[in-house]
Order: C-alpha cells, then structure tokens, then sequence
C-alpha cells in the first residue's frame, strides 16, 4: 500500500514562473512531494512549452516532487504528439500524465506500457465500469492511478454519497487515488471562474486542514491535493501538521482541565472500544495505565452535548480516568468535561469506527 501524501497544483499558463518556483520551494519545507501541473490552456509554440515546463519540472525535482501534467486532447494535436508515443513528456520529466478523455479500454492498456515508463491517471469522477473494462484488457497495472475532478463552480462539486462509491471502485481493486481540497487564499485555477476547487462540495468553504483530515478519514484517497494556487503558508503549514493515518481532532479546552487530565488527553494514544456503543467513543485503555491518579470532580457542567470529551473522576469506580467523546447528550456527574471539538470537526466523528485510533492536537 501506498504511503499517504500531499500535493499541490500549478498553472504555468496563468501564473509567473518565479512565483511557481517560490511556491514550489515553500511546499517542499512543509513535507509536500506532489505537483498537479495543467497543459489545458497551452497557446504556445511547442518548443516555448517545452522550455517553460521543462523548467519548472526540473526545478520541481531538486525538491523531491513528481509531477502529473493534465493534458486535454487537443493539447496532443497543438503539440504535434500521440498517445502512442509519450517521448514529449518523458523529455519534461513528467512522471505522470492524466488523461482528461477516455477511449475504449484496449487503448488506455496499451498505454499504459509505454516504453517511458510515465503512468497513466485516469479520471475518477464517474461511477462507471471504465477501470474495469481497462484492467480487463490486461492493463499494466503499476502504472495506473486514479484521481478525482475538481469543480471550480460553486455548487457543481461532488456529493460525498457519490464521492464514496467511485472512489471505491478504485480502492477496492488496489489502485493509488487522488483528490482535491481547496485554499481559501487561492486565486489561480485552469479557468476564469474559480469558486475554489475542491473535489467535494461540501469542503468548498471548510478550513483546509479539516478537508484533508476528512479525505485521508474515509481511508479511500492516498494523496490530497490543493486544486488553486497559491494557498498560503500558513495553510501549507496546517496540511503539513495534518496525521495522514489517523484522526487528531482540533480541540477547545475547558477551563478547569487538570495537569493529569492533559496528559490523558494528549500524551496516549487512544483506540474506540471495538464493541462500540451509540452514546460515546470509549478510550478504555488509558484508564488501566492511569487507575491509582487522583481525578477530583470538576466545578465545569456536568451536562454533556455531542462533541464533548470527557474524563472518568473518582466517583466512576473501576472507570476512573477513561476517556470518552460524547456522541448523544447526556448528564453525568462521574465524568469530567476537560475539552470539545470544534464545530467544523463534529462530522468527522463518523469516521472513528470499532479499534480505530485517534488522537488530540494541542
């Protein structure tokens, strides 16, 4: 399996190259290795775009970057270059070409052998048979990736219902995915409209760590990427802080919280019980390590609303010092209240399913 990574996307067409290479640089210090570089608006002579893509992708791999160029068909014929020879792109130092146009499955699993070894992206955004029809012609398997669309109109974005399903398609038979999130700083994209570029609608205006941390949650998506440029470094630096492998949900502490109540909150790992209940998210296992601390009762409510996280005290017995994340309300006055996810991560709590991890960012 694939590890998890970060990418972020250029439009050399709309943009100045020194400022690419700036953002380029930027990304690399905060742990990002992927670059998602359209060729949809090339109006060049061939040599002037091979000159400038061939710069910045040279440039891009001094910092440890892979490149995917999203070509549309007509780029192929402004360029004088065919889908059955992929020298041009292989001379940029492109590792990857997304083809923005299917054919009839043979031809895509022809391609997917080129000599040059470049692999081949395929849109993930239907939920079609189109990967198996291509895998059926006995495709070359390594080098075939998916990866969703963006939508740059607000509200064309994609359901999560539907998100899920054709993302499936691709998980469930082994092949890398991809996705994309969107800065709310960005003004570049591949057209003149440009209300974000998210993969999901419902990310359209959420901060951006929290569209990764959902992406990576659904267990579907290998590498998240910024659709718009340039997001900014405080937004880079959030992505590059984000866990890829388990949820860390962004946490308001109560003012009463106590030291060994901290300590239980962030320095354990925590697990959901696997024989799980509707009412809370049980980290039962901090309450072994942590039996003989003493946990007063706390003068904070005791009433609880979903999304609140709560501590056992003294007066729980046996379930002294447990942690739980309320799922329904409910008043207990044997549990602590020591902190509460922030709103916009409430719906994250589906995703924490019997044994899965979690922890809390401070």
């Amino acid at each position: 399996m694939t590890k998890r990574t970060l990418g972020i996307s250029l439009y050399p067409d709309h943009s100045d190259v020194n400022e690419d290479k700036k953002y380029l640089k930027m990304a690399s210090e905060y742990g990002f290795t992927k670059i998602f570089m359209s060729m949809l608006e090339v109006s060049e002579g061939k040599e002037r775009v091979a000159d400038k893509f061939s710069d910045l992708i040279q440039y891009a791999k001094r910092y440890g970057f892979s490149t995917t160029l999203d070509i549309a068909p007509n780029i192929f014929d402004q360029l004088g270059v065919s889908y059955d020879d992929l020298s041009f792109f292989h001379d940029l130092g492109a590792d990857t070409i997304r083809l923005d146009q299917g054919f009839d499955g043979q031809k895509e699993a022809l391609i997917s052998f080129n000599p040059q070894e470049i692999n081949i992206e395929l849109n993930m955004s239907n939920d079609v048979e189109y990967l198996n029809n291509i895998l059926s012609y006995e495709a070359n398997k390594p080098f075939i990736q998916g990866c969703h669309n963006f939508y740059p109109q607000r509200r064309t974005g994609l359901p999560l219902d539907f998100f899920i399903k054709s993302s499936k398609r691709f998980k469930d038979l082994g092949i890398d995915t991809a996705a994309f999130i969107t800065s709310q700083s960005g003004r570049i994209g591949p057209w003149d409209i440009n209300d974000g570029l998210p993969t999901l609608e419902m990310h359209r205006d959420l901060p951006i760590d929290v569209q990764a941390k959902h992406l990576f949650a659904t267990g579907l998506i290998d590498c998240v990427i910024v659709g718009n440029a340039y997001a900014s470094e405080t937004e880079l630096s959030q992505l590059g802080m984000v866990n890829r492998y388990q949820l860390a949900f962004d946490i308001d502490l109560v003012d009463d919280i106590n030291e060994l109540e901290e300590e239980i909150l962030f320095d354990n790992q925590h697990v959901r019980r696997g024989d799980i209940t509707d009412l809370v998210i049980r980290s039962t296992q901090v309450r072994k390590r942590y039996k003989d601390y003493d946990n007063p009762v706390s003068i904070n409510t005791h009433d609880f609303k979903p999304g609140d996280v709560v501590i056992g005290n003294n007066s729980f017995g046996k379930y002294k010092n447990e942690l739980q994340i309320v799922l329904k309300a409910h008043t207990d006055i044997r549990k602590n209240k020591v902190a509460e996810i922030t709103q916009k991560e409430l719906f994250l709590l589906n995703y924490i399913g019997p044994w899965d991890k979690f922890k809390f960012g401070r």
